[in-house]
């Protein structure tokens, strides 16, 4: 069989001036210059891709704020261990999360930060000998708090945080729990079993860990609920967290609270089926917007927690 080439004199073309064009001159990033301000950096990104996405979110969280609405914050232990702590606390206290939910490591990890000021074990070192997951204190101090809230018909975040409260322990100032109990601020945590290291210790009550992580679940619910014109940011949780929030908006949505028009991020390191799914497409679909932005968390969030300070012109705590 013989193949000739096609014959592309027949073509029709067209000007360049007609054609609708994705990248325009106006939307380039403009150049830095000696004394520009942060603001000034954020409004010199690109306006395209996540140039354009990012001042857009700022804003979307500014306005939440200033309408005092809902800012819910969910965060994996990635956050503790990338050492902002200081970060979040600082947005605590300025008003800018309305409330914070964790993961079971969540708690480990910021315990151990106001314990010690130190946290995260060398895995690979430890897994090899049996050490791994065996710090004493870690383990009955969490456990304790936890069996002693239940008793006391606590939710996890509220037991574990007041528990580390009543320690007056030495770096109480880098503990998200510990600060969030002191400025009323909800903190819910997420638990499946076997997980975390906590669940290795002799102290570990199963039956209590449940109840403690249900109670959470319906306080969450109850928050999520309260989402209308708000804010969802999922930082750094591939499945638990994204899960937790799809299923607490089923029951606020199937109770008859009205949340269509809401905001969500996904703030992660790489890409993850289920935080762009549960968080950023599905929950959005009746309205709202839903962002996603890939980076290290110990970039990402000081440059966003800057950008909404900057934003709303709020002065140095």
């Amino acid at each position: 069989m013989k193949i000739e080439p096609i014959n592309l004199n027949r073509l029709k073309t067209y000007s360049i001036k007609e054609r609708k064009n994705k990248v325009k001159v106006k939307d380039f990033a403009r150049a830095p210059r000696q004394g520009d301000s942060f603001s000034q950096f954020v409004d010199s990104l690109p306006a395209i891709l996540k140039g354009k996405d990012f001042p857009q979110l700022v804003d979307n969280i500014a306005e939440a704020f200033q309408k005092k609405k809902m800012i819910l914050w969910a965060m994996g232990d990635s956050v503790i261990k990338c050492g902002l702590n200081p970060i979040i606390i600082d947005l605590m206290k300025r008003g800018l999360v309305s409330a914070i939910a964790l993961q079971g490591a969540g708690i480990i990890h910021d315990a151990e930060i106001a314990l010690i000021g130190e946290t995260s074990e060398d895995v690979s070192f430890n897994i090899q000998n049996g050490k791994f997951g065996m710090a004493e204190e870690t383990g009955s101090i969490l456990n304790m708090a936890i069996k002693k809230g239940v008793d006391d018909g606590l939710g996890m975040g509220k037991a574990v945080s007041k528990k580390l409260n009543e320690m007056n322990l030495p770096y109480a100032e880098y503990s998200i729990l510990i600060q969030a109990y002191k400025l009323d601020i909800p903190v819910s945590v997420h638990i499946a079993i076997g997980t975390d290291i906590t669940h290795m210790h002799p102290l570990c009550d199963g039956g209590a860990i449940g109840k403690a992580s249900h109670i959470d679940f319906r306080c969450f619910a109850t928050l999520v609920a309260k989402l209308e014109e708000g804010m969802f940011l999922n930082i750094g949780s591939a499945v638990i967290l994204p899960e937790v929030f799809l299923k607490s908006l089923s029951i606020a949505r199937n109770l008859g609270y009205k949340i269509n028009k809401f905001t969500t991020v996904n703030l992660d390191m790489i890409t993850h089926y289920r935080p762009l799914e549960n968080v950023v497409k599905r929950p959005t679909a009746t309205g709202g917007k839903g962002y996603s932005f890939i980076g290290h968390h110990e970039i990402m969030l000081p440059l966003l927690a800057r950008a909404i300070i900057e934003k709303l012109k709020l002065t140095a705590l």
